[in-house]
């Protein structure tokens, strides 16, 4: 049986403990992006948080629900392509709790020294997500630590703050749009939405070179495909998770395909029209909207920046394309 959302008052609760650590990040109503989509245009920037990314509100919302029910470990274990580790680094270094990430061989360098700054101790093994995550869970079975899953209620709970700010300040909102990767930043927003008894529409978001949830929800069960973006690795995973795929499939409006061209374009367009650096997953939102504009005229759409955390010789490259 899937978990249910949290609760509006989770949420609220949720959002009073994550501003111990940080102020809720700003949403702003950009021109030049107006200009861009033929639509009012707002940006809720989590990459204007302390890593750089939303993931940190999910993490903290964790490990104060370990810390609630008495269950903090003596290590975590968990596997990430970044933002999840970070997250999860921030929230052990927090409760003084010993933290293991594994990541995939090839791997963001920087999202990997950013890790290691937060006292992690860094794993590289596998080729994908799929395998980084199969080896931290043999990890966490052989010395006995916590498995920090990248999907789960208390994540969803942490993250939904999110959604939960950017509705509550754009009431008249009539789109969204987010990036899926294993599904907890689209779940946070089902989650905002039904809590506020919001009328946005969600769209999400993913990768062509990532279709684990759209060939999830054409089949109707959770189905692997392989990953081949180059550029999305946030959205870089190979199966789907039941349980996200199970809320999703009722309550997202329909999902958009991007290519890794698209995810691109959209990058260089947020810098130049807003100055702001987004990684690939980050600019998904936008490339999603961009290729719905004609859909999208005249009305008020809400874009999903979720990280800022590219590296450096990878933005470069990007905007060199112009």
């Amino acid at each position: 049986m899937t978990a249910p959302l949290p609760t509006l008052a989770e949420i609220e609760a949720a959002a009073q403990l994550i501003y111990r650590q940080f102020q809720p990040t700003p949403q702003y109503r950009w021109g030049l992006l107006a200009e861009r989509l033929g639509a009012e245009c707002w940006l809720k920037h989590e990459n204007h948080g302390p890593v750089g990314a939303f993931k940190i509100r999910g993490g903290l919302s964790y490990f104060a629900q370990l810390a609630q029910d008495g269950r903090l470990p003596r290590e975590v274990i968990s596997a990430t392509r970044g933002n999840h580790g970070q997250s999860i680094g921030w929230a052990a270094r927090l409760h003084g709790v010993a933290c293991t990430i594994c990541v995939p061989h090839g791997n963001s360098v920087e999202k990997n020294a950013a890790m290691r700054a937060l006292g992690v101790n860094l794993v590289e093994h596998g080729e994908d997500f799929q395998a980084a995550r199969e080896h931290a869970l043999q990890l966490a079975g052989q010395r006995g630590a916590h498995m920090v899953p990248s999907y789960h209620p208390a994540l969803v709970r942490g993250v939904a703050s999110y959604w939960w700010e950017f509705l509550r300040a754009v009431p008249h909102m009539d789109w969204a749009y987010v990036p899926i990767g294993l599904g907890s930043g689209a779940c946070a927003a089902v989650a905002a939405k039904r809590a506020l008894g919001h009328g946005v529409r969600l769209v999400g978001v993913v990768s062509s070179g990532a279709l684990t949830y759209a060939e999830s929800f054409a089949a109707g069960r959770v189905v692997e495909s392989p990953v081949s973006t180059q550029l999305a690795d946030g959205m870089a995973v190979r199966l789907a998770d039941p349980d996200a795929l199970a809320i999703l499939r009722d309550e997202l409006d329909h999902l958009v395909q991007v290519t890794d061209e698209e995810v691109a374009a959209a990058m260089r367009a947020l810098f130049t029209d807003t100055h702001n650096v987004a990684e690939g997953a980050g600019a998904a939102a936008l490339a999603g909207a961009l290729q719905e504009k004609d859909m999208l005229h005249g009305q008020c759409v809400g874009l999903a920046l979720t990280g800022g955390n590219v590296d450096a010789a990878m933005f470069a490259r990007v905007l060199g394309a112009l």
